[in-house]
């Protein structure tokens, strides 16, 4: 791949990125869908380069750097979504209930507010 089409590609991947994080703060589910689409079909098309300009090897670097921050931003939000669904499955649990006999009394509901299926 010629270097001024890797410089591009490249430039277009950084953009991406960017893109890609606003619609995750947004909440923006079908643009970050599409861009999800466009950025997969530029990565199949990027090979490895030998001998990089220092242009294309520092913005390999902020690519990574941006890569790195969605990355977290995904990981911090999925955190904070299965403690929060964690605390209202806690909420929503049954009690223990007891019998005529003294004994524990088996609960038919799950207790499961939120189950995660689909």
């Amino acid at each position: 791949m010629a270097a001024d089409g890797v410089r591009a590609d490249l430039e277009r991947l950084h953009e991406l990125l960017l893109r890609e994080r606003e619609c995750a703060k947004t909440l923006a589910v079908d643009e970050l869908m599409a861009v999800t689409e466009e950025k997969e079909a530029l990565l199949q098309r990027l090979r490895p380069v030998n001998n990089a300009s220092p242009e294309v090897r520092a913005l390999a670097e902020v690519i990574q750097k941006e890569n790195r921050r969605n990355a977290y931003l995904f990981w911090a939000t999925l955190k904070f979504i299965r403690e929060s669904v964690g605390f209202f499955n806690r909420q929503v649990a049954q009690p223990a209930s007891y019998g005529s006999a003294g004994g524990l009394v088996q609960q038919t509901g799950s207790g499961m507010f939120l189950t995660g299926k689909v």
